[in-house]
């Protein structure tokens, strides 16, 4: 919507101030040519033009302008945050993605990263890998094939350095890089999903997630594995189970001299999503990312567009400096005739 108004560039005091003294002198001057109009050579249309050019500085003074709506669209961007267990435990066989199909959990969990990239297509990325210690493995960037190749290339930790599985090990790592994109980007809205089998074996206290509260939006824990759970086999750095080449070698566990069972832990699960306010879901045969309530969520968070209105006035001055420029010019015209018939 486009209205006229005033606008004073010198502000609402002086402006009117100074337009009401221009418009009074420009009275004044008229009032003065009626009284002595028989002791000056000045024509009434003399007067008429100064009584002008009073006034038009006078209507400059105000900064006429129209009042102009316009409309801009922000658009707010998603950061998705991706921490993946690698511990010895991701390596047994107990998980399902969507199928029967008996897989490790650490597939299962590179599934569902490709299922998350697939859902959030313009999003940014950073993603996170934990067993003994946090590492982030990519920075945050817009390139969601890296992330696939990362998933793709992520391989458990060596049984051999484990020290027991400790679950807040990627907080810290997740911290420093969300606040990071938080600083850098305030307006993005930011998604963390956290992708283990729930499984804390360390005799350190766990510590809360809650912490990450601050600089996250939302928050998915997606657990892989099951609650029967299986032996966990030997793994050596950056090899895959199946090709580890001692089928059959399991970790024993040192308590009864038997091959460890590591099983999905549920109630770890759930208190970690209560910490981070979020959401727990299980991955199995029936349930995917895809699939799942995360599937449902995404969807508020993949394009988010916010119209908002401005209003502005924009000075229309030039057609009145035309009208001045021509009456000066008018009345300089006129003074110089006038000179010349007097000379």
């Amino acid at each position: 919507m486009n209205d006229f108004t005033f606008s004073p560039a010198l502000g609402w005091i002086a402006g009117p101030i100074l337009a009401t003294l221009l418009a009074a002198a420009g009275a004044a001057y008229a009032v003065w040519f009626a009284r002595h109009r028989a002791d000056t050579d000045a024509s009434v249309i003399a007067c008429m033009r100064r009584v002008l050019i009073a006034l038009v500085l006078a209507a400059m003074v105000m900064t006429p302008g129209m009042r102009v709506t316009t409309t801009s669209r922000a658009v707010n961007a998603t950061d998705v945050f991706i921490a993946v267990d690698v511990t010895g435990s991701m390596a047994v066989r107990d998980a399902a993605y969507g199928s029967p199909e008996a897989i490790d959990r650490l597939d299962a969990a590179r599934r569902a990263v490709h299922d998350i990239t697939r859902l959030y297509p313009d999003a940014s990325y950073a993603a996170v890998s934990f067993g003994v210690t946090g590492s982030l493995d990519v920075p945050l960037t817009p390139d969601g094939l890296a992330v696939d190749n990362w998933a793709d290339t992520l391989r458990t930790e060596s049984t051999s350095v484990s020290a027991g599985s400790n679950l807040d090990a990627p907080i810290d790592r997740l911290i420093l890089s969300a606040k990071a994109a938080r600083d850098l980007h305030p307006d993005d809205t930011i998604l963390l999903y956290l992708i283990t089998d729930g499984e804390q074996t360390s005799d350190k206290t766990r510590r809360t997630f809650s912490s990450l509260r601050a600089y996250i939006n939302d928050a998915f824990v997606l657990g892989v594995g099951s609650a029967q759970g299986g032996n966990i086999p030997v793994t050596g750095d950056g090899v895959p189970s199946s090709e580890n080449g001692g089928e059959g070698q399991w970790v024993i566990d040192p308590s009864t001299g038997q091959p460890g069972v590591s099983k999905l832990d549920e109630s770890n699960l759930t208190a970690i999503a209560d910490e981070l306010s979020g959401g727990y879901e299980h991955m199995d045969a029936t349930h995917t990312v895809a699939s799942g309530r995360t599937a449902q969520t995404s969807k508020a968070y993949r394009f988010t567009s916010t119209a908002k209105q401005r209003t502005r006035v924009a000075p229309v001055v030039w057609p009145l400096a035309i009208a001045l420029l021509a009456l000066l010019i008018w009345e300089a015209g006129a003074w110089l005739a006038t000179s010349r018939r007097l000379m």
